[in-house]
């Protein structure tokens, strides 16, 4: 297969010294001349277009939103791909435009108006690919559904957004079919062609079969049901029982695709577009949905009380004991280990209880965390907040973070403030402690219940008290801390004066002789001629300043912070099967020797893992893959990872990242002979950041 010459951002790199292997450099020198170019050649695009349509027809399926929540069947739990009418109305409380519709049309059928409802028993199916997962976590009865609002009150209305959808009455349970599992045996070794063929027509076969039973499903008595516990829940999420057979993909198609999905439904009923139009950083947003389950899964006090138990929970670094009475807010953390019986003795003295990092020791919130991130593109944190009845944890304050708060147990009273002041805004670093008499008129006053959700932006003064009849347990999911315009200029105005130093002869000129005789504070308020084309000639500076920004590299600096801030992904068994995490050499016992010796071949389909798991940059001379995979759960515990890559293998890692989701053959990788392509895709692949289309077959059980 021949392959024209790849012009990259790279090519600078390139020196003219015979190529050395993917780990070296073979030379040395400065990126910040290079324009970005295409990545992925026109020929090699339009050779691929017909393969990588069939390959994406084949990978399409399965959802990692109901793979961590629901099934569509179940709770039609993310909104309609078109819709004649906005969902929502943010105007009203209880108007929108969407039931309106579903109101219309259901007027002449007699039904009562339907909404997205969490079922009162939810049964799972044990998940193969391209079949929804339901929710992980513990499913209580659903109680009869509401029409009285949240004894809460608003004021301010051009200040908070409200969405109330109304649940449906009178909703019968559903459940989802468990169907009949079968053992799959190896399959023979045959080709990419054969096997996507093969894979096309068992498709067409089941979208045939599949068709006439959507009716049936529910009268079909044979199938089995089963209904799911929390422990079963996660089961089904971590794909223990999942077979894996050369005719399936790994369900994880698009990280990004899904994690949209999830951020439509932690905002469910508003539509994203709406939200970061008219809300995002400008002012909260409040969703009484009057559907106590639909924020079940994702933690509950019974696995606080497990994490206490099993996990060495430290006070101070992973957990709070807090309290806010009469106007003063106190820490009352002793020292060492947290053990559950003083936890708790705290808590029923009336102290609040503050976890700092739930997704170290919490799968679900790991889960949650670490789709949001590819959503957001910077890091996504988490604390959990466990409140007695009427007492109040923490004093009014704002903080440096986007909140997403998520009511999980119990119920709590919140009140929003605005920023005091413009500075307050948006502002950098969370405040100190106020009091009453700091405060205005609260822009919302509010009880959240369970399922509930409220959002408030950065520099909103925030206060929440627990009612007198219940505790109150909620996740706090934050974002955009240093995640700015500032925070990226900080990196690249600095790096512009040095190159404009460098590389530009003005600023390297001396200053005028007798400046400080006309510039200073001293002096701010006189007219003069020096002291105006003093000004002017700072201005030219700025403005030549400007051509010199590394914009491309203060960027990749930024997206660096991201990589190490990051959580490593979540990988079910199945993709792990088709990945170094889980397939290739282990120990065979009854053999007693090595076994599952693979390798990648000319024809291997590939992709990365995760959209967001590597960043490709230059930096000390050197091309580097910085990567989240060797992150722990634990934030910061581990320096950043990268791996050192020759410039001529950086067209290969270029066209991976913008090929992704497709898989690709390492063949069409743009490099000049085979056995690069193959080693730089073998590279990757043995790091981790590479999935297979196909699982790799092992050379020994070939020769056998």
């Amino acid at each position: 297969m021949s392959h024209s010459k790849k012009v990259s951002a790279f090519s600078v790199f390139k020196g003219k010294r015979d190529r050395e292997s993917v780990s070296s450099l073979d030379s040395r020198a400065s990126m910040r001349k290079a324009s970005s170019s295409q990545s992925i050649r026109e020929d090699v695009k339009k050779a691929l277009d017909g393969k990588g349509k069939k390959l994406m027809k084949a990978l399409k399926g399965g959802s990692l939103r109901s793979s961590l929540r629901s099934t569509p069947k179940a709770r039609p739990t993310i909104l309609p791909e078109t819709e004649k009418a906005e969902p929502v109305s943010l105007k009203s409380v209880r108007s929108t435009s969407d039931l309106e519709e579903q109101n219309s049309a259901q007027v002449d059928r007699g039904k009562p108006l339907s909404t997205p409802v969490i079922p009162k028993q939810i049964s799972a199916v044990r998940p193969t690919r391209n079949q929804n997962i339901p929710p992980s976590g513990k499913h209580t009865p659903n109680p009869p559904p509401s029409d009285k609002e949240s004894p809460g009150k608003q004021s301010d209305r051009s200040s908070i957004e409200t969405a109330t959808p109304l649940a449906e009455a009178g909703n019968k349970p559903k459940s989802i079919l468990k169907p009949t599992k079968t053992k799959k045996t190896p399959s023979p070794r045959v080709s990419d062609s054969e096997r996507r063929q093969s894979g096309k027509n068992k498709r067409l076969e089941n979208d045939e079969d599949s068709k006439p039973a959507k009716k049936k499903r529910r009268d079909n008595s044979e199938v089995q049901t089963q209904d799911c516990s929390t422990e079963e829940m996660e089961h089904a999420l971590s794909f223990e029982e999942e077979s894996v057979s050369s005719s399936q993909l790994p369900y994880m198609f698009n990280s990004g695709e899904e994690a949209r999905k999830i951020f439509e439904c932690l905002i469910h009923p508003v539509k994203p577009d709406k939200f970061f139009k008219e809300l995002w950083e400008r002012k909260p947003l409040l969703v009484q949905r009057h559907m106590i389950q639909y924020n079940d899964g994702w933690f509950s006090t019974s696995e606080l009380d497990r994490i206490l138990r099993e996990e060495n929970i430290q006070f101070t670094t992973n957990l709070d004991v807090t309290t806010f009475t009469n106007g003063q807010r106190e820490t009352h953390n002793p020292v060492g280990r947290a053990y559950p019986s003083t936890v708790w003795d705290f808590y029923q003295t009336g102290c609040s209880v503050r976890l700092l990092n739930p997704q170290t020791y919490s799968r679900n919130v790991w889960k949650l965390l670490s789709v949001l991130q590819e959503y957001f593109n910077c890091c996504v944190g988490a604390n959990i907040y466990l409140t007695p009845p009427g007492t109040q944890g923490f004093a009014p304050h704002y903080d440096d973070i986007e909140a997403f708060i998520l009511q999980l147990e119990g119920r709590k009273h919140w009140r929003l403030y605005s920023p005091r002041t413009d500075n307050e805004v948006l502002p950098r670093f969370s405040s100190g402690n106020f009091t009453e008499k700091d405060l205005g008129k609260p822009i919302l006053d509010t009880v959240l219940d369970p399922g509930d959700l409220l959002y408030f932006p950065r520099g909103t003064i925030h206060q929440g008290n627990c009612m007198e009849d219940t505790h109150s347990l909620h996740i706090t999911v934050s974002c955009y801390q240093k995640n700015t315009w500032g925070d990226l200029f900080e990196k690249l105005v600095p790096r512009a004066l040095q190159i404009a130093i460098d590389e530009d002869v003005e600023f390297r000129r001396g200053l005028p002789r007798e400046y400080s005789s006309y510039m200073g504070i001293a002096h701010s308020d006189m007219e003069s001629s020096p002291r105006n084309l003093f000004l002017k000639k700072v201005e030219q500076l700025m403005i030549r300043m400007v051509q010199h920004l590394p914009v491309d590299s203060a960027c990749d600096q930024m997206a660096k912070s991201f990589i190490h801030d990051s959580l490593p992904p979540v990988l079910s068994d199945a993709e792990k099967a088709f990945s170094v995490h889980g397939s290739g050499e282990h120990w065979d016992k009854e053999k007693m020797c090595v076994a599952g010796t693979a390798e990648i071949e000319p024809d291997t389909t590939v992709k990365i893992i995760r959209k967001g798991i590597l960043r490709l940059l230059t930096e000390e001379d050197e091309v580097r893959i910085y990567h989240s995979l060797e992150n722990t759960r634990l934030y910061h515990e581990v320096e950043p990872t990268f791996i050192q890559i020759s410039a001529e293998a950086a067209p290969a890692v270029e066209y991976l990242i913008h090929s992704y989701p497709k898989y690709v053959p390492v063949d069409s990788l743009p490099l000049p002979t085979l056995d690069q392509r193959i080693d730089v895709a073998s590279m990757m692949y043995e790091k981790g950041l590479l999935i297979t289309g196909e699982p790799l077959l092992a050379t020994d059980e070939d020769s056998s």
